[in-house]
C-alpha cells in the first residue's frame, strides 16, 4: 500500500502594507494551508485573500492561531492563563471559520503558531486550552501538532482527531523537539538536503538531529514554512522527491481517513 502524506505551509502572514511570503506560488505545491488569523500576523483582508487562493487550488484550509504579538511575529513566549489562551484561540479559529463559510468551504484543522506551538507541545495545560478551542470552534476540526507531544495527548483526552506534524526546514533535538530559532542552523535552507530529510521522515519514520543522532518521528503532515525565503524552491524539490519515492500528497482528512 502506498504512503500518503499531507504537505502544509504557514501562509497569510502579510499584514496591511507589510508583505511576507509568496503565498500564491507556495499554495501551488501544498495540500493544506495554515492561515494566520490576525494575532501574530495577517489581517481580515489578507485572511480572505488567502482563503480564496487556497480554495482556487483545492488546498485545505486550517487556522493558525498565535499569541497576540504582531511586533514579535508570535515567536516570543508569553505568560497567559489557560482560559486566556482558550479564548483567543477560539476567537481566531472562529474568525477564519466564518471566512471559509463565506467562501463555501469548511475549515479543516487548527495548528498553533510559533511560541504558542512550542509551549503547548511541552505544557499540558496550554495544549489542552488549544485543543479545547479546536473542539469547541467547529465540529470535526483536526488538531495538527508535534508527534508524541502534549498536543497529541490533549487531542486524545478531548476526543478530537490529531495529525502528527514533522518539519522539513527545521533542525531537531534528540528529544524530538525543534531547535530554538535563537540557535545557529535551526532553520534549514538547502532544498536537496531538506528533501532527503523529508523522504527519511515520511518513509522510514526517522530524522537526524542537530547532534547527529537518529530519532523516530511519525509524519501525517510535513511543514515547509512559508516565511522561509527558500520556501518555493524547497517545495518544488520536496514534491519532486516525494513523487519519485511513490509518496502520494493529500489533505489531512484523506491521510487520516476521516
Amino acid at each position: 500500500m502506498s504512503i500518503m502524506v499531507d504537505l502544509n505551509s504557514d501562509v497569510g502572514e502579510s499584514f496591511g502594507a507589510w508583505r511576507l511570503g509568496d503565498d500564491a506560488h507556495v499554495l501551488d505545491y501544498v495540500s493544506s494551508a495554515n492561515v494566520a488569523c490576525g494575532f501574530h500576523a495577517g489581517d481580515p483582508k489578507v485572511m480572505l485573500t488567502t482563503v480564496r487562493l487556497a480554495h482556487d487550488r483545492d488546498v485545505a484550509v486550517g487556522a493558525h492561531p498565535g499569541y497576540p504579538d504582531l511586533a514579535g511575529f508570535g515567536r516570543r513566549a508569553m505568560t497567559c492563563a489557560p482560559d486566556e489562551i482558550y479564548a483567543f484561540c477560539l476567537y481566531q479559529i472562529g474568525a477564519l471559520a466564518a471566512i471559509c463559510h463565506a467562501q463555501g468551504i469548511s475549515l479543516s484543522h487548527v495548528k498553533a503558531h510559533g511560541a504558542l506551538y512550542n509551549q503547548s507541545a511541552r505544557d499540558a495545560s496550554i495544549a489542552r486550552a488549544v485543543a479545547q478551542a479546536t473542539r469547541d470552534a467547529a465540529p470535526g476540526l483536526i488538531l495538527l501538532g508535534l508527534a508524541g507531544s502534549r498536543h497529541e495527548a490533549a487531542a486524545r483526552e478531548l476526543g478530537i482527531p490529531f495529525a502528527a506534524e514533522v518539519f522539513a526546514d527545521r533542525a531537531y533535538q534528540s528529544d524530538g523537539s525543534l531547535v530554538a530559532r535563537s540557535q545557529a542552523d535551526s532553520v534549514l535552507h538547502d532544498p536537496e538536503v531538506i528533501a532527503a530529510r523529508v523522504i527519511s521522515m515520511v518513509t522510514n519514520g526517522t530524522v537526524e538531529t542537530a547532534q547527529g543522532q537518529t530519532v523516530h518521528v511519525h509524519a501525517d503532515s510535513v511543514c515547509v514554512h512559508g516565511d522561509n525565503p527558500a520556501a518555493l524552491a524547497i517545495l518544488k524539490v520536496v514534491r519532486r522527491a516525494l513523487d519519485g519515492a511513490g509518496v502520494r500528497i493529500g489533505p489531512l482528512r484523506e491521510v487520516l481517513s476521516l
